[in-house]
């Protein structure tokens, strides 16, 4: 069995071999989970794949929202990327410093906003180094690109929405935190947030989709599997979620890899959803 859309994810191999192509351009999308106090940007700075930009997820948000790292408006996405030099016609690769984790986020955010050539380097960085592939500490000099921004709503889930296809059951709600912090018995990282989960939700930790050594994806096999063992149905629609909008999309980039392209983020996640008073909470 092999991956049914295998176009989101590159080697680490394929890279090296077209990292001087003209239209591909490589993004590092280092994003550090909180209560972790290192410096993605720093760590940028201090050493990326030749020619990478940062793309700061915290930034390309929306700034007015209290919550973390929201979805920005099309043109403030468009204005961001455009000055990295990502536009039309770029076959942009994701990255990031962990293996696999917030890369995803960046491939979704691209997906979101119209723009389907994007694709995530399995393995990230820690496999690039590990085959002794080259870094460097020189900023790029990007030119602006123009970027067209479409915004794809189908992809996206609010909390009314998640709510409502809870109480009706039409949308499974798959949840990419631990187990732990999905029973509620181990502590949310941020502050002011209830232990466990929306009922009816099904827990899929992203790290289980994931090679506990290389971080990159698990056969094709191996993934329906972990989703089936979880209870969830892959014919029928799916929502993912985890803390804060990060993690939820590794698990909606697995199931892109299985075939499923239609999968929603809810981008509030369980940061808003468990730092409100009047959302349902399970346990156990």
């Amino acid at each position: 069995m092999s991956y049914a859309k295998p176009e989101a994810l590159v080697s680490t191999d394929w890279l090296a071999r077209h990292l001087d192509a003209p239209d591909v351009r490589v993004v590092d999308c280092t994003y550090i989970l909180p209560p972790t106090t290192r410096d993605a940007r720093r760590e940028y700075e201090e050493r990326h794949i030749p020619g990478a930009v940062f793309f700061d997820i915290d930034d390309i948000a929306d700034s007015d929202s209290p919550l973390p790292h929201m979805l920005p408006s099309a043109e403030k996405f468009s204005s961001r990327v455009r000055k990295l030099g990502l536009g039309d016609g770029s076959r942009i690769v994701v990255y990031d410093t962990h293996g696999l984790m917030s890369a995803a986020r960046a491939w979704w955010m691209f997906r979101v906003f119209g723009h389907g050539d994007v694709a995530v380097l399995d393995g990230g960085l820690p496999k690039w180094l590990k085959e002794g592939r080259p870094v460097e500490d020189t900023p790029p000099m990007p030119r602006d690109r123009h970027f067209t921004a479409r915004m794809n709503r189908f992809l996206v889930r609010d909390l009314d929405q998640v709510r409502a296809a809870l109480d009706r059951k039409r949308e499974q709600v798959v949840d990419a935190r631990s187990a732990g912090r999905f029973r509620g018995v181990d502590p949310e990282p941020r502050p002011g947030l209830r232990g466990g989960h929306m009922p009816g939700a099904l827990n899929v930790p992203y790290t289980s989709l994931l090679d506990p050594e290389t971080k990159t994806f698990l056969p094709a096999e191996d993934l329906a599997r972990v989703f089936r063992h979880a209870g969830v149905d892959l014919r029928r629609p799916i929502v993912t979620s985890c803390g804060s909008g990060v993690t939820a999309c590794v698990v909606a980039l697995g199931l892109y890899l299985l075939g499923r392209d239609d999968v929603a983020v809810y981008d509030g996640s369980w940061t808003e959803w468990g730092g409100r008073a009047d959302t349902p909470v399970a346990t156990g």
